[in-house]
């Protein structure tokens, strides 16, 4: 499960992701890679999930690792 949930998120950072917009380093989607890599499918999808509610139009971003 682990290896297609990494499978995927590679394609979305490759094919989808619109680049270097993101206010934090590293980007949403490598952030959540990174999670899921080091913590499991669950806690880094939920780490992930919590990294985009954080960025947004009032977020000051900055430098964040999993």
């Amino acid at each position: 499960m682990k290896k297609i949930v990494l499978k995927i998120l590679k394609f979305y950072k490759k094919y989808i992701s619109r680049g270097n917009n993101c206010r934090y380093f590293p980007s949403c989607s490598e952030y959540t890679y990174l999670a899921v890599k080091k913590m499991g499918v669950v806690r880094g999808l939920i780490k992930g999930g919590g990294r985009v509610l954080r960025c947004n139009p009032w977020s000051k971003g900055g430098i964040d690792w999993p």
